[in-house]
C-alpha cells in the first residue's frame, strides 16, 4: 500500500473509532448524570472544571461552552490547584474533575482538598473503579475501550469522549434553564454570530438616504432621485403621504427603454414595481439578508405600518458581517 492510501485509511480508522466511542457514551447516561445536572442547576456558585495534561485542555473548552450557554464556570489546572489556585474554589461551587485514569498523583492529592472545601465533586473518568470515581459525589462515565493512537497511549479517543460528554452536560443545562437565542445573543455581542441574533433593521437603515418620489413624478425626477441618493432605487409614495405604493430600480429604468419607443410623458407609476418587498424596522437584520439572498435583490424598503421609512442595502449587511 502506498503512503497516500495508507494515510487515507489511517485517517478514516481514527474518525470511525472516535465516532464509535462517542456513540457508546449514550449507554452511560444514567441517574448519576441526571443528578449531576440537577445539582448544578441548584448550586449557588460556579462550576469549576479541572484536569491535568490533555484533560486540562478539554476542561478549558468545557468551561467556555458552559459560560456561553448560561452556566457560570471557571477553569482550574489541577497541578496549579495544589500550589495556591485552590483558593479560587468556594464551598457553594461545583467541581468537575476530568481524568482518564482517575488515579494520577496530582488528582489523588487534589481530591481530599476539594472534599474539605465542601464543594460537590463530579468525576469525568474512563475508569469508574478509579480513586477519583470512588471519591466523587457524581460519576460522569466517559469510558473508552482504547485510544485511536496505534500504541494506545496518546490521548485521542478519550479526550474526544470527554469533550462530547461536556457538550451533552452543557446542552442539558441550557435546555433545563430555557436558555434562548436572545440569551445567547446577550453573551455573544461581538462578531457575525452575535449580530445575527441582536442587530435589527432600525439599527442600520437610518444611516442611508431615503430616496422617494410621488406617483406622478416625471421620469426626469425619478432618474435624478435615484442618481443623487446612490442606492440604485427609489420608493414611490402617494401624493401628500408617505404611504408606499411601489419601487423603481435601475433595472426598471433599463426595462423601460425596451418597452417604450418614446419616454415622453412617462411617470413613476408607469415603470414602478407595485407592492414591493418590505421589512419592518423592528425585524432582525439577518431576516433582511435572508430575503435579499432568496429574492436575489440588493435593497429592501423599510416600512412602518405601510409608511415608507427608508432603505436597507445589501452593502450595509455585508459591512456588518452578516454572511
Amino acid at each position: 500500500m502506498n503512503l497516500i492510501n495508507n494515510i487515507t485509511q489511517i485517517a478514516k480508522k481514527v474518525l470511525l473509532s472516535e465516532a464509535e466511542a462517542i456513540a457508546r457514551l449514550a449507554d452511560f447516561i444514567d441517574e448519576d448524570f441526571q443528578n449531576c445536572v440537577e445539582a448544578i442547576l441548584n448550586m449557588k456558585g460556579r462550576v469549576v472544571v479541572t484536569g491535568i495534561g490533555k484533560s486540562a485542555n478539554i476542561a478549558q473548552k468545557i468551561v467556555a461552552t458552559l459560560n456561553s450557554t448560561g452556566t457560570p464556570a471557571i477553569f482550574m489546572h489541577a497541578a496549579d490547584a495544589i500550589h495556591g489556585d485552590l483558593g479560587m474554589i468556594q464551598p457553594e461551587d461545583f467541581v468537575i474533575c476530568i481524568s482518564k485514569s482517575g488515579n494520577t498523583p496530582e488528582i489523588k492529592v487534589l481530591v481530599p482538598l476539594l472534599k474539605r472545601k465542601g464543594s460537590k465533586l463530579a468525576a469525568m473518568v474512563s475508569s469508574i473503579d478509579s480513586y477519583l470515581a470512588e471519591s466523587a459525589d457524581f460519576v460522569l462515565n466517559a469510558n473508552v475501550e482504547r485510544e485511536a493512537c496505534p500504541n494506545n497511549l496518546a490521548p485521542t479517543t478519550s479526550t474526544t469522549a470527554a469533550l462530547a460528554l461536556g457538550d451533552a452536560l452543557a446542552v442539558c443545562l441550557l435546555e433545563a434553564r430555557g436558555f434562548s437565542s436572545a440569551d445567547f445573543a446577550r453573551l455573544h455581542p461581538g462578531g457575525s454570530l452575535g449580530k445575527r441574533l441582536y442587530l435589527k433593521v432600525e439599527d442600520i437603515y437610518k444611516q442611508n438616504q431615503a430616496p422617494k418620489v410621488t406617483e406622478n413624478a416625471s421620469l426626469r425626477q425619478v432618474i435624478i432621485e435615484i442618481s443623487s441618493k446612490r442606492l440604485g432605487a427609489t420608493a414611490v409614495v402617494k401624493e401628500n403621504s408617505d404611504e408606499l405604493v411601489g419601487i423603481i430600480t435601475d433595472g426598471d429604468l433599463r426595462r423601460m427603454l425596451d418597452k417604450y419607443e418614446s419616454t415622453e410623458g412617462i411617470i413613476a407609476t408607469d415603470i414602478m414595481t407595485a407592492s414591493p418587498l418590505t421589512i419592518e424596522p423592528d425585524h432582525y437584520a439577518a431576516e433582511a439578508m435572508a430575503i435579499m439572498q432568496e429574492k436575489n435583490i440588493t435593497q429592501l424598503i423599510v416600512t412602518d405600518s405601510g409608511k415608507f421609512e427608508g432603505f436597507v442595502h445589501l452593502h450595509d449587511l455585508l459591512k456588518e458581517g452578516l454572511v
